[in-house]
């Protein structure tokens, strides 16, 4: 592997910075471009990670910075406070607007959508000097967590190819995970950006809510589902979490507290090892049950830390509060938009059982998850006082977790109660994605942090829980646990 795709964002910019400033011009940013290229020409055809590229535009913006560099008489520190991502290579999600790449987020309708501006954050990370590289693969309407779709096909686990790598940013996730980008952009509503991290062995955080815009990405959020989806950043390196945080908050950067020193050791840490036994989803793993308990002893021992198991039960219930929060109107009496309604963006009203019915015969342009969402959107009826009893719950456990975890608590908790599944797993568990959907339900700041390989050669990892807007927690202990438990491992040395 080229050595020029194993710096981190945050060192690959400073290089092309310092090299400028001391005319040591010993590597450009079309050579890093260029390397990053040939990576993704070598793997992407086995992962179906990026699904259309812009090499040359790329590479043309690539010589622009080498240009102005060679002209720019500013200081590093100036500089790096203005273009943080100087020269560095991005990857986005296809949801997202990306000018000139497609939009269509998995949706045979939306195949001829182009875009013809920028998503907020991808126009922020621009103007911070990120190069972006293409677009990459979702699941069908951002809606299920395997990456597959009628329109690009189906995304493939670097770490083992017949396994899935999550959704719906699994593309993004499979991408940071091959080393065939550095920085990436996904979006959060039920686990999206963590559960990609998780299965790919790579960092991902879901900010607080209303922290970053969601503007410029489809499908649009509408009702409750406003206030809980996140956009966040994915990368392979815990450092370059928080200042890809900073650039992609724009103007929310103020509710946030990322200048104030963490000391790890002062931090107090609890730890749960799994929801309680709720009857819809997996059991949590051994291997991710000893890895967890590995890192408990590790706080204790090693860093000398305050470390409580705690037992909170309403985390028996994470699927029923999160359905209820995502089927509520928001504060202004807006509801949700149906699927069945976004299924039909660009084209005629879907009915779910006739799409059944053609998707036996192969005939149907749909994936079978969003045909099966669709038939149990038409059945499922929404009962008041089920409705409350979930909310109460979901209060009652938002107000458990504030009050323990305070300004300097965090909560560790499994990404997923299984490593990597293999492909159409997610159809016999579609409730798994509890054990990320439930902090998207209380709104709350989640780092997934990778913690090696297991036995099998898959990523291992853990959920870091903090407070509403102590996001600076969670990405100093994400730092910690990359020192103590390696982080990213390249799959080709797995």
């Amino acid at each position: 592997m080229d050595p020029l795709i194993e710096d981190s964002a945050k060192d690959a910019a400073r290089s092309l910075m310092w090299g400028a400033l001391f005319l040591i011009r010993q590597v450009k940013c079309i050579d890093v471009i260029d390397a990053y290229i040939d990576r993704i020409k070598e793997v992407n055809p086995l992962i179906n990670a990026i699904v259309k590229d812009r090499f040359e535009a790329a590479r043309q913006e690539a010589l622009e910075v080498d240009h102005w560099l060679s002209k720019e008489q500013e200081d590093e520190t100036t500089l790096e406070k203005k273009r943080p991502f100087l020269g560095v290579p991005l990857t986005v999600k296809e949801a997202f607007e990306l000018n000139g790449m497609p939009n269509s987020s998995g949706l045979v309708n939306r195949k001829g959508v182009i875009s013809t501006t920028d998503a907020a954050v991808v126009a922020l990370l621009k103007e911070a000097g990120a190069i972006p590289l293409g677009v990459t693969n979702c699941s069908e309407l951002c809606m299920w967590y395997e990456s597959s779709n009628k329109v690009y096909g189906r995304t493939n686990n670097p770490y083992d190819v017949r396994r899935i790598v999550g959704g719906s940013s699994g593309g993004e996730g499979c991408a940071l995970g091959a080393a065939c980008s550095v920085i990436g952009v996904g979006s959060d509503i039920g686990g999206s950006i963590r559960m990609p991290a998780f299965f790919n062995g790579i960092f991902g955080h879901k900010p607080s809510s209303g922290v970053v815009s969601n503007a410029g990405q489809f499908p649009v959020a509408m009702g409750a589902q406003e206030e809980y989806q996140c956009t966040g950043p994915m990368c392979r390196y815990a450092e370059d979490l928080e200042p890809m945080l900073r650039v992609m908050a724009g103007p929310g950067i103020h509710k946030l507290k990322l200048d104030k020193k963490v000391p790890i050791h002062k931090i107090k840490f609890y730890w749960m090892e799994h929801d309680g036994g709720s009857i819809l989803v997996s059991p949590v793993e051994p291997e991710l049950l000893q890895v967890q308990k590995k890192v408990v002893r590790h706080l204790e021992t090693v860093l000398g830390a305050s470390v409580q198991h705690v037992q909170l039960r309403q985390m028996k219930y994470s699927y029923q509060i999160w359905v209820t929060v995502m089927s509520a109107k928001n504060q202004d009496g807006k509801e949700a938009v149906k699927f069945l309604e976004l299924l039909g963006d660009h084209g005629k009203p879907v009915w779910p059982l006739w799409e059944l019915m053609k998707w036996f015969l192969g005939m149907s342009a749909h994936t079978i998850p969003s045909i099966g969402l669709g038939l149990l959107e038409s059945v499922l009826k929404h009962d008041r006082q089920t409705n409350t009893k979930f909310e109460k719950l979901r209060q009652t456990l938002w107000s458990d977790l504030v009050d323990m975890l305070g300004n300097n608590g965090v909560f560790l908790y499994p990404s997923h109660p299984k490593v990597a599944p293999k492909h159409h797993f997610p159809l016999t568990r579609p409730f798994n994605f509890s054990y990320t959907g439930i902090f998207n339900a209380l709104g709350l700041p989640v780092t997934q942090c990778p913690l090696g390989l297991n036995s099998k050669g898959l990523p291992l990892g853990i959920q870091v829980v903090a407070g509403p807007f102590n996001d600076h927690l969670t990405l100093a202990v994400a730092q910690y646990l990359e020192k103590s438990f390696g982080g990213w491992v390249c799959p080709g040395k797995s």
